[in-house]
């Protein structure tokens, strides 16, 4: 195939496309690249835990109750002091004491737990919750609850808020109208008193937080979407389209809507930050997911008990797995924003 020439004779040259041009442009940011390698090495952890390769024992108690992370070495055992009780053949200190004939069987029975103790582990990498389960393994285990709740929360609240603001910025008239009345009921509500009241209607559960969630937070999608179609469904290449009979439908979502995807791709990752964070509140509050289930919000929530005995290491793992995650997806979302900026295609 010969090389398209230009007027002059010479090669001509070739623009980029929209997602080449902004690739190049994440590959020059340094710190876009270092956070988008983050958040992939947790879909990885995510998609690991799904399938059953990470974290499936999380409910195991390995460890002793309590057990402090390896680099702290073994808890100090406490000696508790006992008053000496004579013994012998004849001695009966039922007279005295009471509960003398329990003893024996109260050793026999400490007996017993000493054994099945001594197979579990009296330190932990990141050390054990009150029950002896595995912080690391629970961490591991809350980041897959959480950002799949995030994930799916944020992909229903897109799909949701781009239809509505489509049909509203493309058609406008009546339902137009009726659409933004709805936004402006939901947008009236502060969101916390929304969640918490879907709430108590949806009860607890992975799924029943990515539903609530997601019915709170289409409104920012919708907005955006709306003007969008609002700009674009005025300019030529869409009236192009009507003058040689395109659907309406075609004119939405095979014309415009290509358009303006990168403004839906910017928009949805930053919601997967935020519900991320509206999750741990609502398992913070007891209002998350199930109890059969961990997350972060669960694992701060049962590390407020054990803080106050000082056992720390709960919280701060569960601290900074969120808080690593949370700061590299603002961080790619910010450079994914910048890299699809249409103000920086002339400069290619």
């Amino acid at each position: 195939m010969s090389a398209v020439l230009s007027p002059a004779g010479l090669p001509a040259r070739q623009s980029m496309g929209v997602w080449q041009a902004a690739w190049k442009r994440l590959r020059a940011d340094r710190v876009g690249m270092v956070s988008m390698v983050v958040v992939a090495a947790f879909a990885l952890l995510v998609l690991l835990g799904s399938v059953g390769l990470l974290a499936r024992g999380w409910q195991k108690e390995v460890g002793v109750p309590n057990a402090p992370p390896t680099f702290m070495g073994p808890a100090a055992a406490v000696e508790q002091s006992a008053i000496p009780v004579p013994k012998g053949p004849n001695v009966d200190l039922s007279a005295v004491d009471p509960l003398a004939p329990r003893y024996k069987e109260w050793d026999e029975r400490a007996a017993k737990f000493k054994t099945e103790d001594s197979v579990k582990r009296e330190t932990l990498p990141f050390g054990g919750d009150r029950i002896g389960r595995d912080v690391l393994t629970k961490a591991l285990k809350g980041t897959q609850t959480s950002v799949f709740v995030g994930l799916l929360a944020a992909i229903v609240a897109s799909v949701i808020g781009t239809l509505l603001g489509a049909l509203a910025g493309f058609f406008g008239g009546r339902m137009g109208d009726f659409l933004e009345w709805l936004y402006s009921v939901f947008t009236s509500i502060p969101d916390i008193l929304l969640i918490l009241s879907f709430a108590v209607i949806f009860g607890r559960g992975i799924g029943s937080v990515a539903i609530i969630l997601a019915l709170v937070g289409w409104t920012g999608m919708y907005r955006q979407v709306r003007a969008e179609f609002l700009k674009h469904s005025v300019r030529e290449y869409v009236r192009s389209a009507e003058a040689i009979g395109a659907s309406a439908a075609s004119r939405m979502f095979r014309h415009i809507l290509p358009n303006i995807s990168h403004v839906i791709l910017v928009r949805m990752s930053l919601l997967v930050v935020g519900f991320i964070k509206f999750e741990v509140i609502l398992s913070y509050l007891g209002l998350g997911v199930g109890v059969d289930d961990v997350s972060w919000g669960t694992m701060l929530a049962e590390a407020q008990s054990e803080l106050i005995l000082g056992y720390w290491w709960q919280l701060v793992a569960a601290t900074a797995f969120m808080a690593v995650f949370v700061t590299a997806f603002s961080l790619f979302a910010d450079a994914l924003r910048d890299a699809l900026d249409p103000k920086l295609r002339g400069l290619e």
